[in-house]
C-alpha cells in the first residue's frame, strides 16, 4: 500500500522554533515528528510513502533519507510553489500507480487505527473517507456534520460559537480511492476542504466519516508541542516502533549519553545521544534534553524542551520553557515564571539573566 504525508506548509505558528527546521521533523522525544508518522503507516502495511514537500523540503530530505532506516521507500513531491492541500495532493499523486492511497496531514501525532478506517472505508463503498475526532473546543478547528450512516453532510470551518452542532473534527487522516484524483486540478492552488470536498457533496459522491477515539494532538503551536513531547514520554502514543529507545526506569535514554550517577530524574525524562549531564543536575517533569547537549552541574531542567547542541550553564534553572538549538544558556541564569517561554535557535543568555 502507499501513503501520502502533506508537509509543505511553513509551520508559522510553531514559529521561532521552525524558523531553521520544518516543523514534520522537528523532534519529539528526540526523533524526528515524521517518524511517528512513517511508522504508524507502516504497521498498517504501508510501504511507499510519498512526502508532498515544499517549504526546506532539502532540510526533510537530508534527515530522512531514502526511507531504507525505517524499512520504508520515500518517495518525495516537491511543490515549487504553495499549491495547497488540494494541489499538493494532486502533484504527489503521480507516484501512485494507479491506486488508492492513505492521506495523512503532517501536523497530527495520532496513532489511529488505519485497518479500522479502511475496512469502514470499503464496507460503506466509499470514494473519500476521513477521520473524525472529538474536541472540547472545535471553534479553533473545522467541524464535520454528518448523518445517521455517517456520511459527511456539511463542513463548518471555526465555527462561531451559535454554529456548534458536533464537536467532531477533521482529524487530518483520509483514505481516497484512485479516481479521486483526477477530480483534483493540476498546477494550482488547491484546498480538499474548500475544494474538493464541498465538491464531493454538491455531486453526491460517496464521501465518508470514520469516528475515531484514538490519541490525536495537532502539535501545531508551542503549547501542544511541549504536550505532544509529554504525552510519548507517558506512554500515550500507541506506536510500539517508536520504543526502541533505552530506557532507564522512566527515563529515555540516548546512545553515549554521558549522565552523572549525582543527577537527579524523578519522573519521566529524556536524555539524547551523547549528550553530557553533569553531577547535581536535576532533569524532570517530563523535560526532554536533546542530542550532542551539554547540562552542567547544579542545572535545573523542569517541565522544558532543550533542543539539540543546546549549553546549559552551571546552576541555571530552566522551568516551562522550550530552548532551540544551538544556544548558549550561561551560568546562573533564571528563566521561569508561569508562562511558556520560547527562546529561538542560536540564542545567547549571558549569566546571572533572569527571564
Amino acid at each position: 500500500m502507499k501513503g501520502i504525508i502533506l508537509v509543505g506548509g511553513f509551520g508559522t505558528r510553531l514559529r521561532p522554533l521552525t524558523t531553521n527546521t520544518p516543523k514534520p521533523v522537528i523532534p519529539i522525544v528526540n526523533k524526528p515528528f515524521l517518524v511517528y508518522q512513517i511508522e504508524l503507516l507502516k504497521m498498517y502495511g504501508v510501504n511507499e510513502i510519498i512526502l508532498a514537500t515544499g517549504h526546506l523540503s532539502n532540510t526533510i530530505k537530508k534527515i530522512l533519507g531514502t526511507g531504507e532506516s525505517f524499512g520504508v521507500k520515500i518517495i518525495y513531491s516537491l511543490e515549487n510553489q504553495p499549491l495547497g492541500t488540494g494541489g499538493a495532493v494532486k502533484l504527489a499523486s503521480r507516484h501512485l500507480d494507479g491506486q488508492g492511497a492513505f492521506i495523512l496531514n503532517g501536523d497530527v501525532l495520532t496513532d489511529i487505527n488505519l485497518d479500522k478506517l479502511y475496512n469502514f472505508h470499503k464496507e460503506k463503498k466509499a470514494k473519500v473517507t476521513i477521520s473524525l475526532v472529538p474536541v472540547a473546543d472545535p471553534t479553533k478547528f473545522g467541524l464535520v456534520e454528518t448523518d445517521e450512516n455517517n456520511q459527511v453532510r456539511a463542513f463548518v470551518e471555526k465555527p462561531g460559537p451559535n454554529e456548534i452542532t458536533t464537536n467532531m473534527i477533521n482529524a487530518g487522516a483520509y483514505y481516497f480511492e484512485n479516481e479521486v484524483f483526477d477530480m483534483i486540478p493540476s498546477g494550482v492552488n488547491y484546498s480538499l476542504e474548500r475544494g474538493l470536498y464541498p465538491m464531493l457533496l454538491e455531486k453526491k459522491i460517496p464521501f465518508y466519516a470514520y469516528n475515531s477515539n484514538d490519541y490525536w494532538l495537532d502539535i501545531g503551536t508551542p503549547k501542544k508541542y511541549l504536550e505532544a513531547n509529554k504525552d510519548v514520554l507517558e506512554d500515550k502514543v500507541n506506536i510500539p516502533a517508536l520504543l526502541d529507545m533505552k530506557k532507564s526506569g522512566s527515563v529515555f535514554i540516548g546512545d553515549h549519553a554521558q549522565i552523572s550517577k549525582k543527577v537527579r530524574m524523578l519522573s519521566m525524562a529524556a536524555v539524547g545521544e551523547k549528550t553530557i549531564v553533569q553531577p547535581g543536575a536535576t532533569i524532570t517533569d517530563h523535560s526532554v534534553v536533546g542530542n550532542h547537549c551539554i547540562i552542567e552541574e547544579g542545572a535545573q531542567i523542569l517541565g522544558s524542551i532543550i533542543l539539540d547542541n543546546s549549553f546549559i550553564g552551571k546552576n541555571s534553572k530552566i522551568v516551562n520553557t522550550i530552548i532551540g538549538q544551538n544556544c548558549k544558556v550561561m551560568p546562573y541564569t533564571f528563566i521561569e515564571g508561569g508562562l511558556l517561554k520560547v527562546i529561538g535557535d542560536g540564542a545567547y543568555i549571558p549569566e546571572y539573566s533572569i527571564i
